[in-house]
């Protein structure tokens, strides 16, 4: 999935873009053909646990929303994503043994049916292409984040949302927390001055352990890999990419911007064993933003540790959680209706299609995976890393091309290589 760009994008260039992007509304440009259809066709890429869940989520936003097609790698992925979501949705499962598709190009076969909606579910490494595809097929997107593992395939995705407009589609990103109505209220206040300027913040997610799948003879390097993809730098970004990003996320949403700099460690402590890939079990990272406010960002996946996965902002008039309370002089806490955000960002792209609303989050989404990715290679290296260098970086951890077979797993990162380890080559191979 080689991606060169044709001219860099500056820090200033790409936050003028962005900031205006998020969400809008337009008058109906033809973006918006179900305005008024009784069906809404959703198709899945990427059948295991998220994917399912969000078919789910998806068919319980709004009435007349059915899945029609499942594509994924492995039969044995599909076989199940099918089974557990005809036994959830009864008669709004309505997949066709013809449109079930497995392999490589699984993802292309499904783009080529009647889906009006397609969810992307696949590992993290896949996003871009995949991205890339459905926009190319016209189709409005739900995308789970991250969208990215790696530089070019972030900025390749940023450049997409400019096509996502001119083609009039809709895409929604899976970070949930911006359709949360308590995260919606306080962030709404935050930028109407509620705290003041914000000076400092946190960002946690800090839990025990995920799973793990133990290698069967049978499966090859690849296989092993994609299967516990989730240990792998090149299909997950590491967890602080792939999980950790929510929270990051949403103190660059409180502040507008994404930080302008990042140091940080980082390291495997208990996760030691082979089986867990070449990841890191946990990160501290210490962003600073171009105003000087600094966030401390944590994150780890250690089993028998305390549990934290929460925001925290201080501004110059009060403090907040970000997604219940504000105290100082502005003091308020949130008594709304709790919703469920992993439906509600679906009810919102459903509302979009029906109502002639526009909603493209390609551009924060990518931001926020770009923070994320600059926070693991200034752990990964050791070394203060710049935003500006990472959006230079010609770092690509995709293989052009993948097939099953023999497939080296590098040395863990290793600090104290240098920070051009980590943004010109993989760097997992160039600190070995």
């Amino acid at each position: 999935m080689p991606f060169k760009m044709s001219a860099r994008l500056s820090r200033r260039d790409f936050l003028a873009v962005s900031a205006a992007t998020t969400v809008t509304m337009m008058a109906n440009n033809g973006f918006a053909f179900v305005q008024g259809s009784d069906t809404i066709k959703v198709g899945v890429i990427g059948c295991g646990g998220r994917g399912t869940g969000a078919a789910g989520d998806a068919v319980a936003s709004s009435e007349g929303v059915v899945v029609t097609a499942l594509a994924d790698l492995f039969p044995d992925h599909l076989k199940s994503c099918a089974e557990n979501l005809k036994k959830s949705l009864g008669a709004k499962f309505q997949v066709r043994p013809d449109q079930m598709f497995t392999g490589w190009d699984a993802y292309k076969h499904l783009l080529a049916t009647d889906v009006d909606v397609v969810i992307l579910a696949a590992p993290p490494g896949f996003r871009p292409a995949h991205l890339q595809a459905a926009v190319d097929a016209g189709k409005h997107i739900f995308t789970e984040k991250p969208v990215a593992v790696d530089p070019v395939g972030a900025r390749m995705v940023y450049e997409l949302a400019d096509k996502v407009d001119e083609k009039g589609l809709i895409v929604v990103a899976g970070t949930q927390r911006r359709y949360d109505p308590a995260y919606r209220e306080i962030i709404r206040r935050i930028h109407d001055g509620a705290i003041g300027e914000i000076v400092a913040a946190d960002a946690y997610w800090m839990q025990g352990g995920l799973w793990m799948h133990p290698r069967q003879e049978s499966w090859s390097d690849v296989e092993w890999q994609l299967r516990n993809w989730l240990y792998f730098t090149w299909l997950s970004g590491d967890h602080i990419v792939e999980q950790h990003i929510h929270n990051v996320d949403v103190v660059n949403w409180a502040m507008n911007q994404p930080p302008v700099k990042a140091i940080g460690m980082g390291g495997r402590q208990v996760r030691t064993d082979p089986a867990y890939g070449y990841v890191y079990d946990h990160f501290s990272v210490e962003y600073e933003y171009e105003n000087g406010t600094r966030m401390q960002s944590m994150c780890r996946q250690q089993d028998g540790t305390a549990s934290r996965v929460s925001e925290f902002l201080v501004g110059t008039k009060g403090t907040s959680n970000a997604n219940s309370w504000i105290k100082g002089a502005n003091a308020f806490r949130y008594s709304g209706e709790p919703k469920n955000p992993y439906v509600e960002e679906h009810r919102h792209l459903i509302e979009a299609l029906r109502g002639g609303k526009k909603i493209n989050d390609l551009k924060h989404v990518a931001e926020a995976s770009l923070t994320a990715i600059m926070g693991r290679l200034a752990a990964y290296s050791g070394e203060e890393v710049t935003w500006d260098e990472v959006m230079a970086s010609d770092l690509s951890l995709f293989p052009e091309k993948l097939e099953f077979g023999p497939m080296e797993v590098p040395s863990v990162p290793n600090p104290g290589q240098g920070r051009m380890a980590v943004l010109v080559e993989d760097p997992v191979t160039a600190v070995k």
